[in-house]
């Protein structure tokens, strides 16, 4: 094979490392302070990117070298998606009780309470992450992975890895039984956005039949993300009003009942979603 060939998708993966690099290191002091929410956003979608990334097969590293830095982005993820997760949750909840009377807006105070304490809680946890050592030795890792010798001695196929990033979601599509649980179905969630995140890596290859199906790829994410928003607010609104009693107990309950109606609703837009993703998976990679 051609070396240009083989350093072109070298170079591609190498600066989309980069990117995502240089987005976490951006963005860590305003996570840090606390004072920009998309901020926090940017650095785990970023830290998201770069665990992908390191799946495309033998680009930098060695299969050991590149699953223990995988494991060190899921535990910064998971660090950061503590934190994430709640402002979402936080977000959600205040439009949604902006809707109710007074009386029930009150009564669901110790909810935000709740809330609001849990969210203290992740952020300590977020900024002992960023003053650690381990947090210091991942970014010098990533470094040393993208400006590094590469291992790899032949083309990185990019469209067979996002082809068979789609097909591990096509699987376990089919392997879903009648009624999927939540987590099956969040499960989906994550899968689908490897294989967008895989796809747009390797747009460059079928431009036009990529395009579509990273564009349809985000519609099953925004479905099956609903759905999974709908079911942690859920889990959240039960959780008060077994604590509670009166207005409060009486105002989650309403609220939750919205909940069930929008997971529903995901649910039955869910086979549509992936009819249309499927379809353009199939024209990508057959």
């Amino acid at each position: 094979m051609p070396k240009n060939a083989r350093d072109s998708s070298l170079e591609l993966v190498r600066a989309n490392l980069a990117a995502q690099r240089s987005a976490i290191i951006e963005n860590q002091e305003a996570t840090r302070l606390g004072r920009d929410v998309e901020a926090l956003h940017r650095m785990r979608v970023a830290t998201q990117r770069t665990h992908a990334l390191l799946r495309t097969p033998r680009i930098f590293l060695d299969p050991e070298s590149a699953e223990r830095l995988r494991l060190e982005l899921t535990w910064l993820g998971g660090v950061l998606g503590g934190v994430r997760d709640v402002d979402v949750l936080i977000a959600h909840l205040r439009a949604e009780t902006d809707t109710l009377g007074a009386a029930e807006r009150a009564a669901l105070t110790p909810l935000f309470d709740r809330l609001a304490a849990e969210r203290r809680k992740a952020r300590t946890f977020v900024l002992r992450a960023l003053k650690s050592a381990r947090y210091r030795r991942l970014l010098q890792e990533l470094a040393e992975a993208i400006f590094g010798e590469p291992i790899m001695r032949r083309r990185a196929k990019l469209d067979k890895h996002a082809a068979k990033e789609f097909d591990r979601l096509r699987r376990s599509m089919r392997a879903l039984p009648t009624h999927p649980s939540d987590e099956q179905l969040h499960r989906l969630r994550k899968l689908g956005k490897r294989a967008r995140f895989a796809a747009e890596l390797a747009i460059t290859s079928a431009p036009r039949k990529t395009t579509k199906f990273v564009r349809h790829a985000k519609a099953f994410q925004d479905v099956t993300g609903e759905h999974q928003d709908a079911a942690v607010v859920a889990r959240a609104l039960r959780e008060l009003a077994a604590d509670a009693s009166g207005a409060a107990s009486f105002a989650a309950g309403r609220l939750a009942e919205r909940e069930r109606a929008r997971r529903v609703s995901a649910r039955a837009r869910l086979p549509k979603a992936w009819r249309n993703l499927e379809r353009a998976g199939r024209q990508a990679w057959g």
